[in-house]
């Protein structure tokens, strides 16, 4: 069968994709370092595995989900099919990878065991996955906090509700006290200018 698979090879963990998910994917087999796993569940609702928005390969709900995805965390690497449990192995910040989510063709339950038992450092903490963190908890933006005082606002980050744009005070102070057809282009004036030429010569 056309299915990925998740295999051991020296100090390395490895997804194999199947040529079809390899061809989906655009890219080869993914390869981590093994002593990068800090935790392995299995998450029997495929869709629970997808986290973030779709940045590279296929996305087609209910047939096939594989390629990258992005997140405030980082990015994700899936290789998930509908009906089948999800092995999801979460690395550290030094991987390539924050989560592999992979529907295996072998037993998920069997093939989690064997990376628990092979994985020189797991998390031992709680049986469960971790949630993302949120935009302003995230390594990178704690370390701007000590440094600047203030995280940098990250690109996926709308404003507030109530927070003014960024130049849209001075802006509004300068154009404050002048008519529409004042701040109005060439274009508006000249068509106003016509139309009240218009109204002149029908009424005069």
């Amino acid at each position: 069968m056309n299915v990925a698979r998740i295999l051991v090879k020296d100090d390395d963990l490895v997804v194999r994709l199947s040529w079809r998910e390899t061809a989906a994917a655009h890219r080869g087999s993914v390869r981590v370092p093994l002593a990068a796993v800090s935790r392995v569940t299995v998450e029997p609702d495929w869709w629970r595995a997808l986290r973030g928005v779709a940045l590279h390969g296929v996305w087609i709900p209910g047939v096939l989900c594989v390629g990258t995805r992005g997140h405030p965390g980082g990015q994700d690497f899936v290789a998930v099919r509908p009906g089948r449990p999800v092995v999801c192995v979460e690395l550290r910040p030094t991987a390539s990878f924050g989560l592999l989510a992979v529907s295996v063709r072998d037993d998920a339950e069997a093939t989690a065991d064997r990376l628990r038992r092979l994985a020189p450092d797991l998390d031992a903490s709680t049986p469960w996955r971790q949630p993302l963190p949120v935009a302003e908890e995230t390594q990178d933006t704690w370390r701007e906090l000590a440094k600047n005082g203030k995280p940098r606002r990250r690109p996926w980050q709308r404003r507030r509700r109530g927070e003014k744009a960024p130049g849209a005070g001075p802006r509004r102070r300068l154009l404050r006290g002048y008519a529409p057809q004042d701040i109005a282009g060439p274009y508006r004036r000249r068509r106003a200018s016509e139309a009240r030429n218009d109204s002149k010569e029908r009424f005069p």
